[in-house]
């Protein structure tokens, strides 16, 4: 098959390998560009913890922050690794989806009286774990250190071949990206080449993101991870 990977290219490179080992060709169109934001260092005195909700937050972390033994709670296993690959040791990571299951290991795992939690995001945040955790006594700050920045539009090389039906699935691992895919795909009125393409989502609500558009088929992730990603795509 002949996949699009909408990730932001640090994410996307490493995805595209995988699945160039599984004999598929792709395409790398990054919908986001991330940029991390200079600042001073992140001032850690009585937090307990530093909660990541996505690998592009422990790679911009890593820049505002000389500690590494600070305990970090990273949801699913791509965050975890890449703050484990940033050099971080303390690191425990969420199984289930999204803030809700980030939310729920704090819980699990931590105590309000301890100390205060950290949330480091990009500009544009998913879900509000201040709030999720405020109601049992935990004090979450917010830091904005990266900023996701969304593409004005589709590469022409990229609508060349949607146009063409060269395209078999396009890949989509977060709701903003499927959301902002749809967007672009309507400004270049290419609806009716999706009639072709397969969706596949990590999440169901990465799927309710695309779901004004018309693909061939969409399917999802049995678990929020790359792997499970990659398991889509050998079953199709």
């Amino acid at each position: 098959m002949r996949i699009l990977v909408t990730r932001p290219r640090e994410d996307a490179e490493p995805f595209a390998r995988a699945l160039v080992s599984l004999g598929h060709e792709t395409v790398i169109e990054p919908l986001l560009d991330v940029v991390f934001l200079e600042g001073p260092q992140i001032n850690l005195t009585g937090v307990q913890a530093i909660l990541l909700t996505s690998a592009n937050g422990a790679r911009a972390l890593a820049r505002r922050t000389q500690t590494r033994d600070i305990k970090i709670v990273a949801v699913g296993r791509a965050t975890g690794d890449a703050a484990r690959s940033a050099g971080f040791v303390n690191v425990i990571e969420s199984t289930g989806e999204g803030v809700d299951a980030l939310a729920d290991l704090v819980r699990a795992k931590l105590r309000p009286e301890d100390g205060a939690l950290i949330h480091p995001t990009g500009s544009v945040a998913a879900g509000d774990l201040a709030a999720a955790l405020g109601v049992r006594g935990f004090k979450v700050r917010r830091e904005v250190i990266y900023d996701a920045r969304a593409v004005y539009h589709l590469s022409g090389a990229v609508v060349a071949e949607l146009s063409s039906g060269l395209i078999d699935a396009a890949t989509f691992f977060s709701p903003r990206t499927a959301a902002l895919f749809v967007e672009l795909i309507d400004e270049e009125n290419l609806e009716s080449a999706l009639a072709s393409v397969t969706a596949i989502c990590l999440s169901q609500a990465v799927a309710s993101a695309l779901a004004p558009a018309r693909f061939a088929a969409i399917k999802i992730a049995e678990k929020p991870s790359q792997d499970a990603m990659l398991a889509v795509i050998s079953a199709r």
